[in-house]
């Protein structure tokens, strides 16, 4: 059983020293998002636990604890959304310095191997326009690019509380994006960066294709990376839970939405 700690929010930055508490007791208990009544009981035995996977923006609140979980057995790595967007689509973020420092430190303490860059999601708009990207990308890579080896990139998908949030706060989505004439172009400096700096590339549960651009299909959950880092042999099974682009292999999640605090007006989790 894969843990992923968390598609719903972000345990290490807000909940890191409740997972260590659950971690030491052995197990936690999730309500499904969608029937609260209906609670699952999670092992955190190593037995049982094959590897964790965090998802976040800000690990700093982790990072004590990384030695006892590599004591304990457990295999972990970690998916890291760094951005650098204006503060009115990502309120509650600590400045790009700490965070691009954090994502250092990470990367210094568990190798770059197990530390995945999320340039993810791409939010076209009025305050983040297909230039916007073109100069934001490449800049962030060179500060990543001797911490990560893999960098995942995907459209904003404009789920429909997303775009009600956006509008309420007065930012202009450029819609159907794929379909103007500067999305190629963009494509192309996004991709050319990350493969001349010597950085797969890869996308998430993306709708459009950007294979033309070399970008191929990728999968955040990867049990081929498990494999590559620890020589533990995981699930390959696709996970039926999540949409059809997905190519993410089974896992259990542990979180809540509505639980984060960074405010992201583009997240899915937000509430």
């Amino acid at each position: 059983m894969i843990i992923s700690a968390s598609r719903r929010t972000d345990i290490p930055a807000f909940f890191a020293d409740w997972f260590m508490e659950r971690v030491r007791e052995g197990h936690c208990d999730v309500a499904n998002p969608f029937n609260p009544r209906q609670v699952r009981r999670v092992s955190f035995a190593p037995a049982d636990a094959d590897a964790i996977v965090f998802w976040t923006r800000n690990a700093a609140p982790m990072l004590p604890y990384l030695d006892e979980l590599d004591g304990l057995g457990y295999r972990c790595y970690f998916l890291y959304t760094l951005l650098d967007y204006p503060e009115a689509l990502e309120p509650g973020l600590p400045p790009l310095e700490t965070r691009v420092d954090t994502f250092k430190r990470l990367a210094d303490t568990i190798g770059p191997d197990r530390v995945i860059w999320r340039y993810d999601p791409i939010v076209l708009s009025n305050l983040t326009p297909f230039d916007y990207h073109v100069e934001a990308f490449p800049r962030l890579l060179d500060l990543l690019r001797e911490h990560t080896r893999r960098v995942v990139v995907s459209l904003m998908d404009p789920y429909k509380s997303v775009m009600r949030r956006l509008r309420a706060a007065g930012v202009e989505v450029i819609n159907s994006p794929e379909t103007r004439p500067e999305f190629p172009e963009m494509m192309r400096v996004i991709a050319s960066s990350a493969i001349d700096a010597d950085m797969e590339i890869v996308s998430c549960a993306e709708d459009v294709d950007l294979r033309r651009y070399g970008i191929q299909p990728g999968k955040c959950i990867d049990d081929e990376l498990i494999y590559r880092f620890s020589g533990v042999r995981v699930t390959s099974r696709k996970d039926k839970g999540q949409r059809n682009p997905c190519g993410c292999v089974e896992s259990v999640d542990i979180g809540s939405y509505g639980t984060c605090g960074h405010g992201c007006l583009y997240c899915y989790a937000s509430r």
